[in-house]
């Protein structure tokens, strides 16, 4: 089902409010899904805002590819599945994501992001703390 083994999952229940005018959940809300499902991810490994202010950094999105497969409708439950693929141990950082609609095995959206290590009080890029490193790095899915 899942394109790598062992993904840091979500559950998402489409609400009516994620309808649009066609009869399905917009594309934004898969784009905030994945958002969710990432913040869920860094802050299982320690990584969550108070750290992010701590330290004066945050992975910032760059650049989002996705793939819009299938559609989603009101009251369906889905699985959004992220993985973090390459962390250069610097600057940038990549995870994908695969969205799951359990009951029929479809695989709805698959995306990938990246992130770079910005300064939060500049906005500036700075390299990774050695927490982002330890943290992400220890998360890396290499595994096919």
């Amino acid at each position: 089902m899942w394109d790598w083994p062992k993904p840091f999952t979500q559950e998402i229940v489409v609400s009516a409010q994620e309808i649009d005018g066609l009869g399905h959940a917009n594309n934004a809300n898969y784009v905030r899904w994945m958002e969710e499902c990432a913040w869920q991810h860094s802050q299982s490994l320690g990584l969550g805002l108070e750290e992010y202010q701590r330290l004066n950094r945050a992975m910032a999105v760059i650049r989002h590819e996705v793939d819009y497969l299938s559609s989603a409708y009101q009251d369906q439950t889905l699985i959004m599945g992220t993985w973090i693929r390459e962390v250069d141990n610097k600057l940038k950082m990549d995870r994908y994501f695969q969205l799951i609609r359990p009951a029929d095995q479809v695989t709805l959206l698959r995306a990938k992001t990246t992130f770079a290590c910005i300064e939060l009080s500049s906005g500036r890029p700075k390299r990774m703390p050695i927490e982002f490193i330890e943290g992400y790095s220890k998360a890396v899915s290499t595994q096919a």
